[in-house]
C-alpha cells in the first residue's frame, strides 16, 4: 500500500515571500499546516486499519475549502467501507476524526472519502437538487425530498440556490431531517 501526499506537498511549498508578508496569507498558511498535520494523522490512522483488514488502497491527502480532504482510492475491497448510503463511511470519517482530535486536542472537520463513494454521491445529490427545483419552479409546489446526512443536504442546498425563483431550507431532527423546496414568494 503506498500513500500519496503529492497534493499537500505543493500547497506547503506554494507559499510565497508576498504572501508570507501578507497577515491573511500568513493565517492561511498556518491554517493549511495544520490542516496537513491533521490529514497526516488520519491517514496514519487509515493506514494502521486497512492494514489490520489487510484491504489494499492509496490514500491521498489534500487540503480544500479550510478542511483536510482525505481519500482512499484502488483496493478491491473498499466498497465495504462504505456500507450502504454511505452509512460505515461516515462511521469511520467520525472515528478518523475522534483519532485526530485525541492526538491534536481539537476538533476536526475532516471529510472523508472511500473508493470515490462521496464524489460520486455528491454529482447525484446537485443532479436531484437542481431537477426538484426546476420541478418546484413548474408546479409551484414544495417538494420534501427523502432524509440525509448534513453532507447530503448542503449539497442540495447548493444546487437549489443555482436556481433562481425556489429556495431550500431543512426541517426535522435527525436523523430525519430533510431538505424542502419550495418557490420563493
Amino acid at each position: 500500500m503506498s500513500e500519496t501526499i503529492d497534493t499537500i506537498e505543493a500547497d506547503k511549498d506554494d507559499v510565497t515571500p508576498a504572501a508570507t508578508a501578507d497577515a491573511a496569507g500568513e493565517e492561511k498558511a498556518g491554517g493549511d499546516d495544520i490542516l496537513v498535520q491533521e490529514g497526516d494523522i488520519a491517514g496514519d490512522y487509515l493506514e494502521r486499519l486497512l492494514d489490520l483488514l489487510d484491504y489494499d488502497g492509496d490514500i491521498d491527502l489534500d487540503v480544500e475549502a479550510g478542511r483536510a480532504i482525505v481519500s482512499i482510492d484502488g483496493g478491491e475491497d473498499l466498497e465495504k467501507l462504505v456500507g450502504p448510503r454511505g452509512t460505515v463511511l461516515e462511521a469511520l470519517q467520525e472515528l478518523t476524526r475522534l483519532a485526530v482530535q485525541q492526538e491534536t486536542g481539537s476538533r476536526s472537520r475532516l471529510m472523508l472519502d472511500i473508493a470515490g463513494w462521496r464524489a460520486d454521491r455528491r454529482e447525484e445529490l446537485r443532479e436531484l437538487g437542481r431537477s426538484t427545483a426546476e420541478s418546484v419552479l413548474q408546479s409551484g409546489e414544495r417538494v420534501r425530498l427523502q432524509p440525509m446526512s448534513p453532507f447530503e443536504r448542503k449539497v442540495v442546498h447548493d444546487a437549489v440556490a443555482a436556481v433562481a425563483g425556489v429556495t431550500s431550507e431543512s426541517e426535522g431532527e435527525d436523523p430525519k431531517r430533510r431538505v424542502v423546496i419550495f418557490p420563493e414568494s
